[in-house]
């Protein structure tokens, strides 16, 4: 194909939109959170972890009147993470820190991480996908920061390495901004129960507030934007299920082997369009027993590019470097393409013979 005519139509079909990840069931019985949570497990795959508002505006869709278990409970450590979902892996602390109880957002001066009051209004970085960092020179909490970031762009800054760290420093001292400002890190107890990285939150106004003492599970109230509660877990409720459209199997196969398992029994081999989908993908392979994971990414030899084999247009991309370029070796073996399991699980041209764990879709794009 002409290359010029390809990135026409690469363009031309290229899209943001993005599907929900998961499919909801609301179930009208009553039960207490664990019980909510073996019913979700038997008959589903676990009890609503929500990603997104996209995820939330879904759920509700399903929901009646009341209150509903989803599957957020309170531990008893806090932890790191960032607002992306990413494992906090690099940390850059200034020497005493983090040293505040409650301090649990963390912030950027002169290089160094502090942790903070979240209520504190500070100005903000967010990630673009297109523009890359984005200062923004308006004071926000961290919360209603994360917020902007995620409506306006994609999320608040994550910072992985030492080499983003400086970049982010950068962009301090180019804009000359003497005050401290958010990163996307941020610290709380609560876990979802499909062990989801997402760290996305839709508290009510004051909430969680333990009142009780034991309010160590969520519900979700019918106000008009459907916000969170804390309640006691043994609290008699209805609840809403997930069902995941993202399955890892850990049997090794090849590619093709792979494709053929999927189509038979779910849908096909993954693809990613988004971050969004990205981060979910990255949750899932966590239980893979290899390496990497097989993806529905195949190299071309006859036009020399990479495209889904389930009809889409590779139009997002996360490739590590050196890897996903046009110029493949194409004597040895066709190239597919698979997500590491571990480290920053970015994309990875592999064999197609190699045998590896992969991950199907259960529904139709």
């Amino acid at each position: 194909m002409d290359q010029t005519l390809y990135f026409i139509l690469l363009i031309a079909l290229c899209s943001v939109s993005e599907c929900v990840q998961r499919q909801y069931h609301f179930i009208n019985v009553k039960k207490t959170w664990t019980e909510a949570q073996r019913h979700c497990r038997e008959n589903y795959t676990d009890l609503a972890t929500v990603d997104n508002m996209n995820d939330m505006n879904e759920l509700k869709k399903s929901v009646n009147d009341g209150r509903v278990w989803i599957g957020l409970q309170r531990m008893n450590v806090d932890k790191w993470q960032w607002s992306s979902g990413e494992p906090a892996l690099y940390l850059n602390w200034r020497s005493g820190q983090p040293d505040g109880r409650d301090e649990k957002c963390a912030m950027m001066r002169n290089g160094e991480w502090h942790d903070s009051a979240c209520s504190n209004s500070l100005t903000f970085i967010c990630y673009n996908m297109n523009s890359g960092l984005v200062f923004v020179n308006q004071t926000k909490n961290w919360r209603d920061a994360q917020s902007f970031c995620r409506q306006n762009h994609i999320d608040l800054v994550s910072v992985r390495n030492q080499n983003e760290n400086q970049q982010i420093q950068k962009i301090i001292n180019d804009n000359h901004i003497s005050n401290d400002v958010w990163i996307g890190l941020f610290r709380d107890s609560w876990q979802w129960s499909d062990q989801s990285n997402s760290s996305f939150r839709h508290w009510n106004t004051g909430e969680p507030n333990n009142a009780k003492g034991d309010e160590n599970c969520t519900v979700i109230i019918q106000n008009a934007l459907g916000h969170w509660n804390d309640v006691p877990c043994n609290d008699q409720l209805p609840f809403v299920c997930h069902e995941d459209k993202l399955i890892l199997i850990t049997e090794n196969l090849t590619w093709t082997e792979a494709m053929r398992h999927c189509r038979q029994n779910y849908t096909d081999l993954v693809s990613v369009h988004s971050d969004e989908r990205q981060r979910r993908v990255m949750n899932v392979v966590k239980g893979a027993s290899t390496e990497a994971v097989w993806l529905g990414l195949r190299h071309s030899c006859t036009v020399g590019f990479w495209f889904w084999v389930s009809g889409e247009t590779v139009c997002y991309q996360n490739w590590a470097p050196g890897n996903g370029t046009g110029d493949e070796d194409c004597v040895s073996a066709v190239r597919s393409g698979a997500v590491q399991s571990g480290g920053d699980q970015r994309w990875i041209s592999r064999p197609e013979h190699d045998k590896l764990n992969f991950l199907c879709s259960r529904y139709e794009e």
